[in-house]
């Protein structure tokens, strides 16, 4: 079999991989449950990375308002996920393919068994799942690539948020922005992870001679962005240059939450955050911790 299936070594936690799908999952529950939801992820798993692959062509297409419908239920809410920015900027259904496949595995065991609560994160693109009075606090790193805590905040049930996701040119996708991390919570995982791409993107400087940019096609052949000229370094940055990068991506943000959108984000950029979004969903500032990953379950 290709994909892998595997407890970690802690006996709480499933990890399943196939190819660049890489998801860790925990579900909080009876034993007998959290093993029937197990066995139900991992019995979807195994034929989402196929799905995905036969519709492709269409996922790595820009997303247009008379965009053909994709069959797969996973590829058509990633073409929901991106079709309000379809007018508004560039954008394919590829954006939001992390946070559709751990919402797809979240639903599956949800599905089939009771669960008071559980999380699917795919490489830092996490769905909730929260029944009433549960909750979890989610840990947020400001750099992928030298994870340190700078921040948390608790999630209710209660609470809208069913989603959270991070992008940013040092994560494992690229990014036609600067930032270093971009993290958006929303009612739902493929919904915050489209809408962390653009505002990811946001945050930039055109022409800046101190970022350097390659064409992402040179890159990767087969990328859904083409030509399009990716950041692969950003070199010296004054004050002046971060806040107007920042700046940027935050009215973006801002414009998104007015439009109800997404909830909140939380933009990095060389040390210097903006905060978009109301206060009870906004990160508190802790000391540095390590940490896996652009986002983590705290457990507390």
């Amino acid at each position: 079999m290709r994909a892998k299936i595997r407890l970690l070594p802690d006996g709480r936690r499933l990890h399943l991989n196939d190819g660049p799908i890489d998801l860790i999952i925990e579900a909080f529950a009876e034993p007998d449950q959290t093993t029937a939801a197990y066995r139900a992820a991992a019995d979807r798993f195994v034929s989402v990375l196929d799905e995905l692959c036969e519709e492709l062509p269409l996922l790595r297409q820009p997303a247009r308002r008379d965009s053909p419908r994709a069959f797969g239920v996973i590829a058509r809410r990633m073409q929901a996920a991106v079709a309000p920015y379809c007018e508004r900027t560039f954008i394919t259904p590829m954006a939001a393919v992390a946070g559709a496949v751990a919402e797809e595995i979240l639903n599956t065991m949800t599905s089939v068994t009771s669960l008071s609560r559980a999380y699917v994160n795919n490489g830092g693109d996490i769905a909730l799942h929260l029944t009433p009075g549960e909750s979890f606090s989610i840990g947020m790193v400001e750099r992928p690539d030298r994870p340190s805590l700078f921040g948390k905040v608790k999630l209710r049930s209660i609470d809208p948020i069913r989603g959270i996701a991070t992008s940013g040119w040092r994560g494992r996708s690229f990014s036609l922005g600067i930032a270093d991390a971009v993290t958006v919570l929303a009612d739902s995982a493929s919904t915050a992870d489209a809408a962390a791409t653009i505002i990811a993107n946001a945050v930039d400087l055109p022409g800046h001679p101190c970022v350097t940019r390659v064409s992402a096609r040179d890159l990767a052949p087969d990328s859904d962005l083409g030509n399009r000229l990716v950041t692969q370094a950003v070199g010296e940055l004054s004050g002046e240059d971060i806040s107007a990068a920042l700046d940027a991506g935050a009215a973006l943000a801002q414009s998104l939450i007015a439009d109800d959108l997404i909830c909140s984000a939380a933009l990095h950029l060389r040390g210097a955050t903006r905060v978009a979004g109301s206060a009870q969903h906004s990160p508190r500032p802790t000391r540095p911790l390590s940490a896996p990953s652009a986002i983590m379950i705290l457990q507390e």
